[in-house]
Parts: C-alpha cells; sequence; structure tokens
C-alpha cells in the first residue's frame, strides 16, 4: 500500500510498485516507472523518463531525469536509470541521456549527497559516492566503488577507474586509473588509494604489487608507452594490474599525471 501526500501530483499513467512513500508537493511525470519500498520527500520532481529502481530513496528538492543540457537534444525519448538501494539527497539535479547513447545511468548502493549533478549520458557503476557539491558532466564514465570528494567537477568524456578516489575540490580533465588516489586543480595522481583498498579487504601483497606498478607508471623515468610495456611483461597475469593496463590503454583523454 502506497502513502501519497495529498498534496503530490502523481500522473495515473506513473507505474508504481508497492509501499512507496511520496512527500508533499513532490510530482510525478507521465513516463516514471518506480520500484517498491522508495521514499520520495517533498517538493521532489521526477520527469519523464525515469527509471527507478526498489528502496530508493530521494531526499527533498531533487530533480530527476529533466531534460539534458545539451543543444543538440531535440525531444528525442530518452532515459535515466537508478539502481536499487541507491539515495539521492537534497536538491540534486539528475538529467536523461540524449540520442548520444539514450541514457544515463546510476548503480545500485550508490550515494549522491547534496546539490550533486550528473549530466546527460552518464554511466555511474555500483557503490559509488559522489559528495557534495560535485558537478559530472556529460558522457563521464565512473567503475564501481569509486569516491569523489566534495566541490569538485569532472569534465565530459572522463572516466573514472574501479575504486579510485578523487580529492575534495578536485578538478578532472583527464582518465583517472583504477585504484589511485588523486586530488587538486587540476587533479593529479597522489598514490594508491591504499585506504581504500584495505577497507575493502584487499590482501596486503596485491596491494603491494598495485604500488609496485603504479611506481613502475608514474615513477620509474620511462614514458608512458614504455612504463606500459614493462608492466605487461612483468604482471601480464596479474588480473588487478590488467585492470589498469585495459584502462589506460583504452583511455581516449589520457591518463592524469603527477
Amino acid at each position: 500500500m502506497n502513502k501519497i501526500h495529498s498534496t503530490a501530483i502523481v500522473s495515473p499513467k506513473a507505474k508504481l510498485g508497492d509501499n512507496i512513500e511520496i512527500g508533499p508537493y513532490t510530482i510525478i511525470h507521465d513516463d516514471v516507472e518506480i520500484g517498491n519500498d522508495c521514499i520520495i520527500g517533498p517538493h521532489v520532481v521526477v520527469y519523464n523518463g525515469a527509471r527507478i529502481g526498489s528502496r530508493v530513496k530521494i531526499f527533498q528538492g531533487a530533480s530527476v531525469s529533466n531534460l539534458p543540457q545539451d543543444l543538440k537534444y531535440a525531444n528525442e525519448e530518452t532515459y535515466l536509470y537508478i539502481g536499487d538501494d541507491t539515495v539521492i539527497r537534497e536538491f540534486a539535479t539528475l538529467h536523461k541521456g540524449t540520442a548520444a547513447t539514450g541514457k544515463t545511468v546510476i548503480g545500485n548502493n550508490c550515494l549522491l549527497m547534496a546539490y550533486v549533478h550528473v549530466a546527460h549520458d552518464c554511466v555511474i557503476g555500483n557503490k559509488v559516492i559522489i559528495s557534495n557539491a560535485t558537478q559530472i558532466a556529460g558522457h563521464v564514465q565512473i567503475e564501481d566503488v569509486v569516491i569523489i570528494g566534495g566541490q569538485g567537477a569532472v569534465h565530459q568524456f572522463c572516466k573514472i577507474g574501479q575504486h579510485a578516489m578523487v580529492g575534495g575540490g578536485g578538478m578532472v580533465g583527464t582518465d583517472i586509473p583504477p585504484y589511485s588516489l588523486v586530488s587538486g586543480y587540476p587533479a593529479r595522481f597522489m598514490g594508491l588509494n591504499t585506504v581504500g583498498l584495505k577497507r575493502r579487504n584487499f590482501s596486503s601483497e596485491d596491494i603491494n604489487t598495485l604500488k609496485e606498478a603504479y611506481r613502475i607508471f608514474y615513477n620509474s623515468g620511462l614514458n608512458h608507452s614504455a612504463a606500459l610495456q614493462k608492466l605487461k611483461e612483468k604482471y601480464s597475469e596479474h588480473p588487478l594490474v590488467k585492470n589498469i593496463i585495459k584502462f589506460i590503454e583504452s583511455s581516449e583523454r589520457g591518463v592524469v599525471r603527477r
């Protein structure tokens, strides 16, 4: 049984699951699907194209699946997907995709804090934390278990690898490889995200291997091409280093520098 405040405006065309709570003055548009056990606070607007999973919490004033801020957008039918157990805090703005990909995706168990902006065509993985007032431009890809500190920004088309951390106020203009710690304006490589990896029960052996891999890539005196080749020769069978190699090889904007 759903609990919908008397002042909320919910389209009869919207598809609602069970045990949903919708707060005062919230507006749910026609082409919206919401899973079970969700809580949507007051003054939220959920626009057409929203596909929201189960047990999602959306706090007051958030704008979900609004039109992309892209001059090429021509009102084509696109979507915003939010995975299960994700939390969207106050006044976040989440825009749906454009014709380029057709969708913006936010994964499961994410936390997007107050005033976060996620632009069109972004793909955000699972267990990602984006802190207050961080601005994510269009077409950004963020892999699983990434943390981004508050009041930072990520340039369009950038990629951030799994288990990476971006310090508060970081301005990301290039790709951030997996397991790394970056910070600064512009963001620079600061080392391995050792604390985060320990908290996620990475073994000491794996952490030491990743430290050595990044020492080769950033501190060996080799250029990136030569360092990458050395990583392939030394760690061709190590799955975590292979993730780094694959990420760097697929980078289109180039990876962050020291």
